[in-house]
C-alpha cells in the first residue's frame, strides 16, 4: 500500500474490503519506523493498540457490521490533545508521566467514527510557540529539509503527513498552530470557525470551558489534500454542551467537496497592512491569489482596516500570557523548576499584567474584528500569505529580521494570529516551493462558511495541485 494514498480513498478501499485495516496501519507503522527517527513527528507510537483496533475493524467489516466513516483510516493525535489511557505531555516536563481518564471530544469522535490513532505528535510546550522543540522530546524537523522548522505548534502533525506517515492528522490552533506547520510543512491545513468543533483542552489544563475563548482556540484537521481534510471536519464538527461557544453545523455537509469559485469576490492583502513580507514569499503567494482570475474570480488588493500592528500583537501576546499565568501562577518552586526559561518568562510576563491593560487588549480585538466585518461587507474571502518567510533554522525560536527590518521572532513573522482573534475559519493552501520549501497561501473565509472555504481551496488545488509533491526522505 502507498503512505501517501488520500486519505478519502483508503477509507473507501477500507470500506470496500478491497483494502485491510490491518495492512493500513502496519504500512504507516513500517513508514513511521523508517522516517520517524530522521523527522521526530511522533513523540509517542501506539503499535500494539493500533493493530489490536485495526484487527477489530476487520472483524467488523467481515461480520457486515455497521461502521463509520472513516473506519480503520489510521490517524495522529497531537500530544496537546487528551488521549484516555494514552500518555499525553503537553510538551511539557510538568506533565511528562500525565495519562488522562478520559479522551477530549474531538478523539471521543474521531474513535466513534472508526478512525484508529497511531500515536502522538510532538508540539512545543503547552503549544506556546511556531517552532516544534521541546525539553521531553527534542525538535521536529522539516520533511523537506530536515535543517528547517517543520512549524508550531501542531509541528508533529504536519510533518507526520507530509512525511507519509500518517494519511491525515489533528491539530489545534490558538494562534496559527494548525497553518503554520501546514505552510510550513507543504499540506493543507484548516481552522475552523471557533464553536463548530468542540474544544475542552482548556478543561483538562484548569482553564475551564470558557479558557479557550481568549483568544479563540479550535481543533481542525491536516491532511493532504482538501477533501481529506474535508472529510475528517465532516467527524470533528457539532454541539457538545462541554464547550459553552460550541455550536450545532450550520451546513449539514462538509466531506463532499464542489468546485467553482465564478463570481466570488478576493481581497487579497499581501502583509494585512503591517507584516514585512519576504519578497521571494510575496511574490509566490502573489501569484497564487491572482489566479483566482483564471477561475473566474475577481481579485483585488486590499488591506483590512486594522488597528496598527503593534497594537494587534501587543494584544494578543497580552491574552496569551494572562492565559499562560492563570494555569501556571500557583505552581510550586519544585514544578515551576520543570519549565522551560521560556514558558517561565511567559508566566512572570502575565502575572504583572493589570485588569486595565487586559480590558484594553480585548478593546483592540474588537477593533480587529470590526475591520473583518467591513471588509466582509464587499469581499466573500481574504487571501494573504500564511507565513512571512520561508522555514528557518529548526534551531530557532523565529528570524529576527525579514528583508533588513527588525522583527519579533516570536509573533513577526505569523499572519494567522489575528483571525485566532476574532474566530474566522481560515486555512493555509499550498501555493508554491521555493528553493524546496514550501510556501503557504491562507485564505480566510466569513464566519461558518467551512463549506464554500474549501470550495475555493478545492478550486486552487485542482487548477495548482500539491499533493503528487514528495518530500526527499527516502
Amino acid at each position: 500500500m502507498d503512505p501517501f494514498l488520500p486519505a478519502a480513498e483508503l477509507a473507501r478501499r477500507i470500506r470496500e474490503r478491497e483494502l485491510s485495516p490491518v495492512e493500513a496501519v502496519e504500512t504507516y507503522l513500517e513508514r513511521i519506523e523508517k522516517v520517524n527517527p530522521k523527522v521526530n513527528a511522533y513523540c509517542l507510537v501506539l503499535r500494539e493498540e493500533a493493530l489490536k483496533q485495526a484487527k477489530e475493524a476487520e472483524r467488523m467489516l467481515r461480520e457486515g457490521k455497521k461502521v463509520g466513516p472513516l473506519h480503520g483510516v489510521p490517524i495522529a493525535i497531537k500530544d496537546l490533545t487528551p488521549m484516555r489511557g494514552v500518555r499525553t505531555t503537553f510538551g511539557s516536563r510538568l506533565f511528562e508521566n500525565f495519562v488522562p481518564s478520559k479522551d477530549a471530544v474531538v478523539v471521543e469522535r474521531l474513535r466513534e467514527a472508526g478512525a484508529i490513532p497511531l500515536g502522538k505528535t510532538n508540539t512545543p510546550e503547552f503549544g506556546w510557540m511556531g517552532n516544534t522543540v521541546n525539553a521531553l522530546f527534542g525538535a521536529t524537523r522539516n520533511p523537506w529539509n530536515l535543517e528547517r522548522t517543520a512549524g508550531g505548534s501542531s509541528g508533529g502533525s504536519a510533518a507526520a503527513v507530509a512525511a507519509g506517515m500518517a494519511p491525515f492528522a489533528e491539530g489545534s490552533d490558538g494562534g496559527g498552530s494548525i497553518r503554520i506547520p501546514s505552510s510550513a510543512c507543504g499540506v493543507f491545513g484548516l481552522k475552523p470557525t471557533s464553536g463548530l468543533v468542540p474544544m475542552d483542552l482548556m478543561v483538562e489544563l484548569g482553564l475551564g470551558p470558557f479558557g479557550h475563548a481568549t483568544p479563540f482556540m479550535t481543533h481542525g484537521p491536516i491532511a493532504r489534500t482538501v477533501e481529506d481534510a474535508a472529510l475528517l471536519l465532516s467527524v470533528m464538527v457539532g454541539f457538545h454542551e462541554i464547550d459553552p461557544f460550541s455550536v450545532f453545523p450550520p451546513e449539514a455537509r462538509y466531506e463532499e467537496v464542489e468546485e467553482g469559485v465564478k463570481g466570488l469576490k478576493m481581497a487579497y492583502s499581501p502583509d494585512l497592512g503591517y507584516f514585512e513580507v519576504d519578497r521571494k514569499v510575496r511574490k509566490t503567494v502573489e501569484e497564487a491569489a491572482w489566479s483566482f482570475s483564471e477561475l473566474g474570480a475577481e481579485v483585488r488588493e486590499i488591506n483590512p482596516r486594522f488597528p496598527p500592528g503593534e497594537e494587534i500583537e501587543g494584544a494578543f501576546q497580552t491574552l496569551w500570557v494572562v492565559a499562560f499565568s492563570s494555569v501556571l501562577g500557583d505552581l510550586s518552586p519544585a514544578e515551576k523548576e520543570k519549565l522551560t526559561p521560556e514558558v517561565q518568562a511567559l508566566n512572570e510576563l502575565g502575572k504583572g499584567i493589570s485588569a486595565v491593560e487586559y480590558k484594553r487588549a480585548e478593546m483592540v480585538r474588537g477593533k480587529v474584528w470590526l475591520g473583518m466585518v467591513e471588509l466582509f461587507r464587499e469581499f466573500d474571502f481574504l487571501l494573504t500569505p500564511t507565513l512571512a518567510t520561508l522555514p528557518f533554522p529548526v534551531d530557532q525560536l523565529g528570524p529576527e529580521e525579514i528583508e533588513g527590518r527588525k522583527i519579533n521572532p516570536l509573533l513577526g513573522w505569523i499572519l494567522t494570529y489575528p483571525f485566532n482573534l476574532t474566530g474566522h475559519p481560515a486555512a493555509s493552501v499550498p501555493c508554491g516551493w521555493v528553493e524546496g520549501l514550501p510556501v503557504g497561501m491562507q485564505v480566510v473565509g466569513r464566519r461558518f462558511s467551512e463549506r464554500l472555504l474549501l470550495r475555493v481551496c478545492r478550486s486552487f488545488e485542482k487548477l495548482r495541485p500539491w499533493h503528487h509533491r514528495r518530500p526527499p526522505l527516502e
